[in-house]
């Protein structure tokens, strides 16, 4: 049980807008905040917040309270469980009249594993040269708590000598069940980067193998205190300089941010392994920064740049992009000495909105009418998620972009004829869902390259093919803004696959008897394997090996 004392602490220490806006959007409104209420569908913000009296009230709903109701009610906790959640994101102790939390277990495993991991790296010199290659120095080692972890029973050792329980530790991510029962580090032959909370508790975390291995980086699972969509690496030591400088740079990885505070850009943070995301929008509005995506110059670095762009200046973020050239990334040019190169690229960086509309543009033929008329399309609806006036600033850009008349952006333009730029029947649907989740989440190709090969995909084999071997290809941009074509999670892209699959070999299936270049013995053979084999799995959703 929680002592009562401990609550009244964390209640007089808690701030009710800080807590909100780690889950929605807020903005100022004289001497409250306002949001669209996440109870209830609204477009016109009615859930207010009031500082002073640090309550909540939707004027639309009636919902209402302190902030632990609100953490209750949006998380789905009891009041215990609440009050944990906060305590975590407050980096706050509670204390217990019997026993200790999950919760406090589980951090105790990942301090504790993380004082390990550092004490580690000085035994692996191959480590440490990796670091200093990188350019990175001692102090960045320390500041960052960079570490190192070895083989999976170093890990399991390390628990049992210091008591730190297996149920405790799979609650903090540190290790998972394996299909037989056993246990096993997450993390092997890996450096390892803690990841915290905005608040400064560890909550997880990141690494880098040493040993070629596929995954090149891997993230902590998703657990009670860790959830990637709603974090952002570095952002516990770069928040002070966010609010003071009102300035926040989002790169891509874990090097890149320790390279840009080495070097003085202390605003530097970075995603967790996936995409920005509308999860992270809260935390990004904080301070209300200028957000600067600093982002490789090679085909996925622009990809990841438009689509964050997009989305932002659809959330009203001002911002700018700036693409590192010449196939280097900001921490390549901080360990060489182009500090002031790399100051000078984030001064000059590109508005969001008109990168946006000409990263569409370059995405068409506009030579060719009809692409330009998609083109066109595309550009006109990016345009109409903007408020009237900034939409109305860029209409001319827009039409010397694609070199259209303005009025053509006019309200009374339909657009209903425009022919789309994929088929939409729903065989097509199915696999460029599945190509255009393989974009967005490479992690994912590993796990599926096994099941699948490009001549299934028919006339997208390219596209596949192109996704696969991270090859430039125009039609690819394009998957980024046709919202029909959906990104799928792991679970809906496994029942994609299987269902796309079934199908496959159920036509294969009314095609063997028919292929002459097949012996009897062997169309046998293939028609019994796939009958009581692979058909069978397929149904259950199960992924099966394209072995023929």
């Amino acid at each position: 049980m929680i002592d009562n004392a401990s609550v009244e602490q964390l209640k007089n220490n808690m701030d009710i807008v800080d807590i909100i806006s780690n889950y929605i959007e807020v903005k100022k409104a004289g001497a409250n905040f306002k949001a669209n209420c996440p109870f209830h569908g609204e477009k016109t913000p009615s859930f207010v917040i009031s500082p002073a009296k640090q309550i909540y009230h939707c004027f639309g709903c009636g919902v209402g309270g302190d902030a632990i109701k609100f953490v209750q009610e949006y998380e789905k906790l009891n009041y215990p469980e609440a009050l944990e959640k906060i305590a975590s994101m407050m980096n706050f102790s509670l204390a217990y009249t019997q026993g200790t939390s999950d919760n406090n277990d589980a951090r105790r495993v990942l301090e504790q594993v993380q004082a390990w991991y550092t004490k580690n790296l000085d035994a692996m010199p191959v480590s440490l040269k990796y670091l200093r290659n990188r350019g990175i120095t001692q102090q960045s080692i320390e500041t960052f708590g960079i570490g190192y972890v070895g083989a999976s029973q170093e890990l399991m050792h390390f628990l049992s000598a210091n008591m730190l329980t297996i149920p405790n530790a799979e609650e903090a991510g540190v290790v998972a069940q394996s299909e037989r029962g056993g246990f096993y580090a997450r993390l092997t032959e890996r450096i390892t980067f803690p990841i915290y909370s905005t608040s400064g508790a560890i909550v997880g975390f990141g690494g880098r193998t040493i040993s070629n291995h596929p995954a090149k980086y891997i993230n902590s699972p998703q657990t009670k205190m860790f959830n990637k969509s709603r974090l952002l690496y570095g952002y516990s030591k770069a928040k002070e300089s966010i609010y003071k400088n009102k300035k926040l740079i989002v790169c891509e990885g874990y090097l890149d941010v320790i390279m840009f505070h080495q070097a003085g850009f202390h605003e530097a943070v970075a995603t967790l392994g996936t995409a920005l995301t509308q999860e992270h929008l809260p935390i990004l509005r904080k301070g209300e920064p200028h957000i600067i995506l600093a982002y490789d110059g090679d085909k996925a670095g622009v990809a990841a740049a438009l689509k964050a762009a997009t989305m932002l200046t659809a959330s009203g973020f001002d911002g700018s992009v700036v693409l590192f050239p010449d196939g280097k990334d900001p921490a390549d040019m901080i360990a060489v000495g182009q500090v002031q190169e790399v100051a000078n690229l984030l001064r000059h960086g590109q508005a969001l909105i008109p990168f946006v509309i000409e990263m569409m543009a370059k995405s068409y033929d506009l030579n060719n009418p009809r692409e330009k008329e998609v083109a066109f399309k595309a550009v006109k609806v990016y345009l109409d998620t903007l408020s009237p006036i900034i939409r109305e600033a860029y209409i001319a850009h827009a039409s010397t972009a694609l070199g259209v008349n303005e009025a053509l952006f006019g309200e009374q333009v339909k657009l209903e004829k425009t022919k789309p730029r994929f088929d939409s029947n729903q065989d097509n649907m199915g696999l460029l869902n599945i190509i255009k989740t393989l974009m967005e989440h490479r992690e994912f190709i590993d796990e599926v390259i096994n099941f699948i090969e490009p001549s299934m995909f028919g006339k997208y084999d390219a596209l596949f093919t192109a996704v696969i071997q991270n090859q430039e290809n125009a039609n690819l941009r394009n998957l980024l803004f046709d919202e029909s074509i959906k990104i799928l999670t792991k679970e809906q892209l496994i029942r994609e696959l299987s269902s796309f699959l079934y199908v496959f070999y159920e036509k294969k299936l009314k095609r063997i008897p028919l292929d002459n270049s097949l012996s009897l013995l062997k169309k046998s053979f293939l028609l019994r394997k796939l009958r009581g084999d692979i058909m069978p799995r397929l149904k259950r959703g199960e992924l099966v090996t394209y072995g023929f």
